[in-house]
């Protein structure tokens, strides 16, 4: 979850009005805040993802007013028209998209601010942009530059210039090689033939998206105007960031211009600021926070959310959302909003109208109860990634892949199946805990997914345990015996055990387990040459059985 450091004068300063710091741990919650850390000048608020425009101390402030009766209803923006262009090269289609675009001028700097901007920035990139590759933001010392701009493409070594916080002039590809964020974000790049490069009228260069700014424009105590472009693979996240940026930045005391953007074949005129209009049916929000609020009521808690609305027929609300608010996207989040502005600590809580009581689900039942024997049997829980890779989950495990459940696009090729047994997760466990004393036993409750072409999804998920005895005595006799416990302790007489063949374990020291007619799975020795596959040593006795088969019996 994101954090910000609210230090007291500057929040103070921005809410107009001196507040304790006391006051602010003691009002903060009630924004669905939590509280991390309360110093003797600031508060550390930990807050929702989806609240971007809490991402700064400006941002946090403004709704603070809000809530405490302050300042009410839609923050006003009055964004003038700017006579900054930007031009979009065709080229820059085939690598990074899209592109828009604000001034800020007026602001008063100081290392406080820098600071700030450098956190609110980082943060849009993380929240909004996915680490920067739906959207990336340059922020630029305007005065540095001279307008108009264009967004271009470059071969990888077609130019140079000085990075950010650097002194020696590098390539793009340079950067990529050299420099430790192009190092970090190459791979939003590096594939295209041709880099994108934001560039003034004489070809100076303000930044390589989304990797780094130009030192050129670096802003600092100096710095009153700001250039701010902001590059990515998805309009609607760029338009986003920069909304919540900008805001940010006039709430900070500067004055917003729109840039003209400029691509092949129309304009966009940004920072759109129009507010987002959304419809609330006043009884539908009575009924899900227990109140009977009147229209006005509603409008008014409401307005205590920095939003506005007015009567557009009988209960039913036409609701003015400001464009920093990202995450109003149902009237549900309106009804939240509602109780913001009402006050959380004012709801009563009220006992269900039904008569009932709730218990543990058959699966949690069984799976605890597992756990607990299982522990209790000298064991040790593992928890395990649901996806892994066809070399671990099959060719090390002397298995053929079958029935397998790949992912279309996967980031790494250690994870590029879902698995659909617990066994070599474990595996890998020894093989990474084997510089440890042994003996050493482990198992793992948890899910698998398994074709099945009657399902909707054509997947069925599954509940399994697998578990692993590893030392130099270890047996058939001993796994087979802890399997055995296990089933006894959950109340099972009639279980049948008969030999099998399975390649991963030893012939003749392997078994099918079935209670009644129904098989559980399979118990054995580990074969040697899949030891050896995973450099363990030890004889390991180990056992797989399907949970799923017995949660169904007992439903």
């Amino acid at each position: 979850m994101p954090t910000i450091t609210l230090d007291k004068e500057r929040f103070s300063s921005y809410v107009g009005r001196n507040i304790s710091v006391e006051d602010m741990a003691k009002q903060l919650p009630w924004l669905g805040t939590d509280i991390e850390d309360v110093a003797q000048d600031s508060v550390k608020i930990e807050y929702n993802p989806n609240r971007v425009d809490f991402s700064s101390i400006a941002g946090v402030a403004r709704a603070f007013c809000g809530l405490m009766g302050w300042e009410t209803g839609l923050p006003k923006y009055d964004v003038k028209q700017g006579n900054i262009t930007l031009t979009v090269d065709k080229s820059v289609a085939q690598v990074r998209p899209y592109i828009v675009c604000a001034t800020v001028r007026g602001l008063k700097i100081d290392s406080d601010t820098i600071r700030e901007l450098m956190e609110l920035q980082e943060a849009l990139h993380w929240m909004i942009g996915r680490d920067r590759k739906k959207a990336s933001i340059g922020v630029h010392k305007l005065d540095a530059v001279t307008p108009p701009f264009s967004y271009v493409t470059c071969a990888p070594d077609g130019v140079k210039f000085v990075p950010l916080d650097k002194t020696e002039e590098m390539t793009p590809q340079d950067v990529l090689e050299k420099h430790e964020k192009g190092i970090a974000y190459k791979s939003q790049v590096d594939w295209a033939p041709r880099y994108p490069l934001v560039v003034d009228c004489k070809g100076q260069i303000l930044s390589f998206p989304p990797i780094i700014n130009g030192e050129l424009t670096k802003v600092d105590e100096n710095t009153h105007d700001l250039f701010i472009e902001v590059t990515g693979t998805d309009l609607n996240a760029v338009q986003r960031s920069l909304n919540v940026l900008v805001t940010a930045l006039a709430d900070m005391g500067g004055t917003i211009e729109t840039v003209n953007v400029t691509y092949s074949d129309h304009v966009l005129v940004t920072p759109d600021l129009t507010p987002q209009k959304m419809t609330l049916n006043v009884d539908f929000s009575n009924m899900r926070l227990g109140l009977d609020f009147s229209e006005k009521q509603t409008i008014d808690a409401l307005q205590k959310s920095r939003l506005d609305a007015k009567i557009v027929e009988k209960g039913v609300l036409d609701v003015t959302i400001p464009a920093y608010r990202t995450d109003i996207l149902h009237e549900i989040d309106l009804v939240e909003e509602v109780a913001v502005g009402y006050g959380i600590f004012r709801l009563e809580p009220t006992k269900p109208a039904t008569v009932t009581t709730g218990k543990k689900h058959i699966v949690t039942e069984i799976t605890t109860a597992v756990r607990q024997i299982m522990i209790g049997l000298g064991f040790t829980e593992a928890l395990n990634f649901v996806l892994t890779n066809e070399d671990d989950n099959y060719y090390k495990m002397l298995q053929k892949p079958e029935g397998l459940v790949t992912l279309a696009n996967p980031v790494s090729t250690d994870y590029s199946i879902i698995r659909n047994d617990l066994l070599p997760s474990l595996m890998k466990n020894l093989a990474v805990s084997k510089h440890h004393v042994f003996p050493q036993r482990m198992f793992e409750v948890s899910d698998v997914i398994k074709l099945d072409d009657n399902s909707e999804t054509y997947t069925e998920r599954r509940i399994h345990l697998a578990a692993v005895s590893s030392h130099p005595t270890a047996n058939f006799t001993e796994i087979k015996s802890v399997l055995e416990s296990l089933l006894t302790n959950l109340g099972f007489e009639n279980w049948t055990v008969t030999e099998t063949n399975n390649p991963s374990f030893l012939q003749g020291r392997a078994a099918t387990i079935s209670l009644n007619d129904m098989t559980l799975g399979v118990v054995g020795e580990i074969h040697p040459e899949l030891l050896n596959n995973f450099e363990l040593e030890n004889p390991t006795g180990a056992f797989e059985i399907d949970l799923q088969k017995i949660i169904d019996k007992n439903k």
